[in-house]
C-alpha cells in the first residue's frame, strides 16, 4: 500500500500496479459477498462491504477484513451515490467493484407476476447499472480499474422456474461485454464470475432430494464453496489478470461447459 506512485498513460498518476486498491463489494454481508470481501482484503485491498438489509453481518465482515460496511440499496441512484460518498471519506475512491447484490423471486413462468420480475431485474440488473455507472467515471479519470459482475450458470443454461433470475445474469454477461469494449483503452477491465451450485444459505434451505439432484448434475460431483469463487474474483482482479476482459468466467464444477 505504501508503494510510490508511477507515471500513467497521458501523463495521469496512478498507484503501482501491486498497490492495495480500494474496492466495492455489494451483497458483502455473507456467503460469496464475504467470501469476495475476505479474498480481496488477503490480496492487500481496503474493502468496502456494502449491504442491503443484514448491517449485523456485514459489519462483522467488515470487522474481519478491517474495512468498513456501508449500505447501500443498489435499486436507488441517489442512496448508492451517498455509499460511494462514505466510502471516498472513509478509504478512498473506488478502483475495484465486484457487483454481488442479487435476489431471486422464483416461480414458474406462468404463475410469475410482475411484480417477482421487476424486482429480480432491479435488483440484479438495474442494480449493477446503477453502482458501476457511479464508478466509472473516477476510474476513466484515474485510467485505472477493475470491475466484476457476478453472473451464475444459469444466466447461459437456463433454469426451471428462474426466468427472472435467469434473464438478469444472462444481461449482466452483454453489460460486462459492452463494458469491456467501451473501458479498455483506459485500462478498465470488466469480467464476470459465473457460479454453479456453491455452499451458502441458500443451498441449505433446500430439500436434500434436489441438493442430491443438483450435485448429480456437477461434472466433479460436489457443491461448490464461497472460497472458490472468492479467489477467481481475486485474481480478476490482479495484476496477473490485466490482460483479462470481457470474460465469463465459469466456477461451477464444469455443469455449464460448452455454453
Amino acid at each position: 500500500m505504501g508503494d510510490a506512485p508511477v507515471t500513467g498513460t497521458a501523463g495521469t498518476v496512478a498507484p503501482a500496479e501491486d498497490a492495495g486498491r480500494v474496492a466495492l463489494v455489494t451483497g458483502g454481508s455473507g456467503g460469496i459477498g464475504r467470501a469476495v470481501a475476505e479474498a480481496l482484503a488477503a490480496a492487500g485491498h481496503r474493502v468496502a462491504v456494502g449491504y442491503g438489509a443484514n448491517q449485523e453481518a456485514a459489519e462483522k465482515t467488515a470487522a474481519g477484513v478491517g474495512g468498513m460496511a456501508v449500505h447501500i440499496d443498489v435499486t436507488d441512484p441517489a442512496t448508492v451515490d451517498a455509499a460511494y460518498t462514505e466510502i471516498e471519506q472513509g478509504l478512498g475512491p473506488v478502483e475495484v467493484l465486484v457487483n454481488n447484490a442479487g435476489i431471486t423471486a422464483d416461480g414458474l413462468f406462468m404463475r410469475m407476476s410482475a411484480e417477482q420480475w421487476g424486482k429480480v431485474v432491479a435488483t440484479n440488473l438495474d442494480g449493477a447499472f446503477h453502482v458501476t455507472r457511479r464508478a466509472v467515471p473516477g476510474m476513466v479519470r484515474r485510467r485505472w480499474g477493475r470491475i466484476v459482475n457476478m453472473g451464475s450458470v444459469v444466466g447461459s443454461v437456463g433454469a426451471g422456474g428462474q426466468a427472472n433470475y435467469a434473464a438478469t445474469k444472462a444481461g449482466l454477461i452483454g453489460l460486462t461485454r459492452s463494458l469491456a469494449r467501451e473501458l479498455g483503452s483506459r485500462n478498465i477491465t470488466v469480467n464476470l464470475v459465473a457460479p454453479g451450485p456453491i455452499e451458502t444459505a441458500m443451498i441449505e434451505s433446500i430439500t436434500d432430494d434436489r441438493r442430491a439432484e443438483m450435485t448429480a448434475a456437477v461434472p466433479l460431483g460436489r457443491m461448490g464453496t464461497p472460497s472458490e469463487v472468492g479467489a477467481v474474483v481475486a485474481f480478476l482482479c490482479s495484476p496477473a489478470a490485466a490482460y483479462v476482459t470481457g470474460a465469463v468466467v465459469p466456477v461451477d464444477g464444469g455443469l455449464g461447459m460448452g455454453h
